[in-house]
């Protein structure tokens, strides 16, 4: 966390980035003279990310570099420092939750801003994630599910709407099987009041949005996170464009449990105060300790290896390029 010492390290071998550096903001060192700048792990409308080291102790980490034209918003960090409120957001929720990206440190230069964060070596997004199985067994999806519940349970916890849940925004940790949430580009401050302007990926754009021009916070968030469940377990998105989503029955695989079903209707639902709560989510049946819970709570296993002896799948570990909040 900028300018602080608070906890979370990288993932991966290596020396951590657990050992914070000097405070945030106009920075006495240039960019070049503190990290190795190397490939490029992805470009979005609000910046393009790197994957880099940093010098002083070789951690490895993702710097994203955003134009200082393209920030439209901007807040105040806790010592009363001006900051682009994705910087102000990140700053929030970075305090050593590992479902959570950590923001290291930020640089002001002269045409640009820069994050600096926490990058796992071996992981990759969930978007591809799902793609090289087809779709995820009930049981993977579950406990990845549950740990982007749980991110976006501390998110709302510290003050921050995401506003962006997709597979593509998912870190799927390859070595340990940690789910990290990214890219808080199209985050605000939460409010109780509805919300008249919307910003994130359209497909994932709740139903009241597209009907009234507004939206809930919560309610928003639990339609997106039903929409990456079913991504997960059907392998693709329950609205393919062009689809109307007016329609009020979901069209479900059979071979999914009724309680999976549940999960995916009661989310999806067309009317907003149907939904579950992000809290009555955690009691949904479908939930409840799985096979995976209940072997890591026994030994120290990687997760990968234990959902390939309790789900007959398995799941090829290895480094992947991705991108940390593009």
């Amino acid at each position: 966390r900028p300018g602080s010492s608070a906890p979370g390290a990288v993932s991966g071998p290596g020396p951590s980035a657990d050992s914070r550096v000097s405070p945030a903001g106009k920075a006495q060192q240039g960019l070049t003279e503190r990290y190795r700048v190397g490939s490029l792990l992805g470009r979005g409308g609000f910046g393009s990310v790197f994957a880099a080291t940093r010098l002083s102790d070789g951690a490895p980490v993702a710097i994203k570099r955003v134009p200082r034209n393209r920030i439209r918003h901007w807040g105040e960090l806790p010592d009363g420092t001006s900051a682009p409120l994705e910087v102000v957001l990140l700053d929030k929720v970075s305090t050593g939750f590992p479902g959570v990206v950590q923001l290291l440190e930020w640089l002001e230069l002269p045409n640009n801003v820069v994050l600096v964060m926490e990058r796992p070596e071996h992981s990759e997004d969930l978007l591809h994630f799902i793609r090289a199985q087809g779709f995820l067994s009930e049981e993977v999806a579950r406990e990845l599910f549950r740990q982007v519940l749980e991110a976006v349970r501390h998110c709302t916890s510290c003050g921050v709407l995401h506003r962006d849940l997709k597979p593509e925004n998912i870190l799927v940790d390859l070595a340990t099987g940690q789910a990290k949430l990214i890219d808080f580009g199209c985050g605000t401050h939460l409010q109780d009041t509805a919300y008249t302007r919307f910003a994130g990926t359209p497909s994932y754009s709740p139903l009241e949005w597209n009907r009234f021009g507004w939206y809930y916070g919560e309610a928003a968030t639990v339609w997106s996170l039903g929409i990456v469940l079913h991504q997960m377990v059907c392998g693709q998105h329950p609205f393919p464009k062009g689809r109307n989503i007016s329609w009020g029955q979901l069209s479900l695989p059979q071979r999914l449990s009724q309680e999976c079903q549940d999960v995916l209707k009661r989310c999806l639902s067309m009317q907003p105060l149907a939904r579950p709560s992000l809290e009555e989510l955690f009691s949904e049946p479908w939930l409840q300790v799985s096979c995976l819970a209940k072997r890591r709570m026994k030994a120290d296993v990687p997760a990968l290896e234990v959902l390939s002896v309790c789900f007959s799948s398995t799941v090829k570990a290895g480094p992947s390029p991705s991108g940390v909040g593009t």
